[in-house]
């Protein structure tokens, strides 16, 4: 299957920009802007390079993944499968080159339902059924956590009550938890490699799930790409941060004051 990319991008270029560390990683980790189209170009170009044997999509669920688990043929096909175009996440036309260009890999979802979230936020993350594992059984570092809250405070545009931030912090470490799962799990199950496909925010590898995953497997092999948008740096440790021109778009404040 052929694969489709952004207008600024091009498949030398991109070629040219990967690493031969990602190549010889056993996990790599390909942040994006979620709305970013050139984003997600690289990342399909970065996948058809390194073929990988699984991929891990946080914006799946494990049960949406698993209706991907067939010879799908085209774009509507596997979209009606797994519900993307009923979901809140940005149009799969900009996603679906990324499963195009590693037709034969195991998909595996990451998402946590907010139903499950919000439960999971009913008790300590310390007490977490898989928490120790990742090193969240500890108190976090207090620097770590104001940022991480001042970050949630940005994110959502100063609309949340500080009282509020702590929950949404926690609610970020249980989905890097789950990604840090999914991808241990993809990487037992198929040998890797294993490509992750999510959010800059999570790809971090100072306190994202590559972090989390150095806990819990520090033999395994990380790769993590952080992406920016023309020339603004990209909040966060990575292994390697890529620029790509910012798409147009409106206030993304404005739903805040609405």
């Amino acid at each position: 299957m052929s694969v489709a990319f952004g207008a600024a991008l091009f498949a030398s270029e991109v070629m040219a920009e990967i690493a031969d560390a990602a190549r010889q990683a056993q996990v790599v980790v390909l942040g994006e802007q979620h709305d970013n189209p050139d984003h997600h170009a690289r990342q399909a170009a970065w996948v058809a390079d390194i073929q990988p044997a699984a991929l891990v999509f946080e914006m799946l669920t494990p049960p949406q993944a698993a209706n991907a688990a067939f010879d799908w043929t085209d774009q509507a096909e596997l979209d009606a499968a797994i519900g993307w175009s009923n979901s809140a996440w940005p149009s799969f036309d900009m996603y679906f080159p990324i499963f195009a260009a590693a037709p034969d890999a195991t998909i595996f979802g990451a998402g946590v339902l907010r139903e499950t979230l919000r439960e999971k936020l009913q008790d300590p993350i310390a007490e977490q059924p898989e928490a120790a594992r990742f090193g969240l059984d500890r108190p976090a570092d207090p620097e770590e956590q104001a940022a991480r809250e001042a970050s949630q405070a940005v994110a959502h545009c100063g609309a949340l009550p500080e009282d509020v931030l702590p929950m949404m912090v926690d609610a970020q470490r249980i989905r890097d938890m789950a990604l840090a799962d999914a991808a241990l799990r993809a990487l037992a199950q198929t040998g890797g490699p294993v490509v992750v496909i999510t959010g800059n925010g999570h790809a971090r590898t100072d306190w994202g799930m590559p972090a989390l995953m150095q806990v819990a497997a520090p033999e395994v092999t990380v790769f993590s790409l952080g992406q920016g948008e023309s020339g603004s740096a990209v909040n966060g440790g990575f292994s390697l941060t890529l620029d790509a021109p910012a798409p147009a778009r409106g206030d993304p404040c404005a739903a805040f004051t609405q």
